[in-house]
Order: structure tokens, then sequence, then C-alpha cells
């Protein structure tokens, strides 16, 4: 992996804008390090977003305007290739409170694929893998949630469970015990539909966002072309 300095892009930009937005985090008893995000150059970091701290985020990550990406308690986060996470959703997470991935230690790991939808809070301790739909507002706390599964909209999932893979979880659902995850169902074909169409959609967000604001920004948040 490119360090963060060759990795991210509006860094190198001086007359982005972005910039202000995307910091290390502040050094603080629990978190005694700073560290930059990583964000690879493929990847589109909307106006008014914030990402702070030891985050990494893939190739070809979406992420929308008024979203907060705040690694500076729990620490650090991952957020796989192709994964979108959409208006307003919160990352934030517990401090000294991790789960393991493959040998390391993280507060949120977000696998390939995902799609955080509107409003919804991911809290960690938590891991998301691969090809899982949050849905709008929905909030997924100190949890683990298995590939393919679908959380609905207003769904909440805590409290240690582990959701099956390919489970669907109802909307307006609280999933707060392993006896009720166990019990999910299947996911519905529509909604599996669903949300491999959402996929579609913001997998070619990136690229296209990228190619329409340019390289540079003013202060006000314009984007332009030339140097």
């Amino acid at each position: 992996m490119r360090d963060n300095k060759e990795s991210n892009s509006y860094s190198n930009n001086p007359s982005c804008c972005f910039e202000p937005f995307i910091s290390p985090n502040p050094i603080t008893s629990y978190n005694l390090i700073q560290h930059y995000p990583t964000i690879d150059q493929t990847a589109f970091v909307s106006q008014f977003t914030s990402v702070i701290g030891d985050v990494t985020l893939r190739n070809n990550v979406y992420v929308a305007p008024n979203v907060t990406i705040r690694a500076d308690e729990g620490t650090p986060f991952y957020i796989g290739s192709h994964t979108n996470i959409q208006d307003r959703v919160i990352l934030h997470g517990l401090a000294n409170k991790k789960i393991s991935v493959e040998g390391r230690k993280f507060s949120i790991f977000i696998g390939n694929e995902v799609s955080i939808a509107h409003g919804a809070l991911i809290h960690g301790p938590c891991y998301i893998a691969d090809k899982v739909f949050v849905g709008f507002n929905a909030i997924v706390y100190t949890a683990i949630v298995g590939r393919g599964a679908f959380i609905s909209y207003n769904a909440v999932v805590t409290n240690g469970v582990t959701i099956p893979a390919n489970t669907f979880v109802p909307p307006g659902a609280v999933i707060d015990s392993q006896e009720k995850a166990d019990a999910l169902t299947q996911v519905p074909s529509d909604s599996n539909e669903f949300a491999i169409a959402v996929q579609q959609v913001n997998q070619e967000l990136p690229a296209s966002y990228h190619l329409l604001i340019g390289r540079n920004r003013c202060s006000c948040g314009m984007a332009y072309n030339h140097n």
C-alpha cells in the first residue's frame, strides 16, 4: 500500500478545499499518536465531509456529502473497495474496543461492495462483511454482520450479535440477542436486487465525480479545471 501522502490526492493539492476536512486525529490520553487518513486516489470524498484519523479508504470508495468518518476515539477504521457511504452517515467507535480481522485489530471494519445508506450510524466495535446493505437510518453497534446480509431501514443491530450471511433484518427490527439473529430468514429476492442496483449506481460515482469537479477547488467549494 502506498503511504498517506502518495495515496491521498487531496493532501497533495494545495488549492483543494477538501484538505481542512481530512485531518489526523487529535492527541489524547487514549490515542497518543496522530494518524492521517489513507485515501486511495480513485476514491472520492465529497464536500462537507469529515475523515479524521487512522482511516483507510480503498479503491473506488464513494463518500457522499455530510458524512462523518471520525476515528478520534475508537481506531482504526477500514473501508474496502467499491463501498459507498451515503449522505449523513456517521462512523465512530468506542475507545479501546476492537475486533480482530485476519490478525489485525480494528474499531470498524467494512468490507468490499458494501452500501451504507443515508443517515445510518455505524459505531464500533463492529465488523461488516462484503456485499452487505445497511438501510436508511439503521444502527449497527457492537456487532458482526455476515456477507450479503440486508439490514433494512430504521433497524438496530447491537449487543454483540452476529448476523448470519445472506439474512434479512426487517424494517424497524431490533436485533439485540443471538437468538433473534439466528431466527432471521434469507434475503428476499427483491431486496437482493435492490442492493445490487444500489451498488451498480454508486460504483460509477467516484470516477464521474472526479471528472466533474476537476483537480482544483476555491475556498467556496466551487470546482475549476484550470490552474
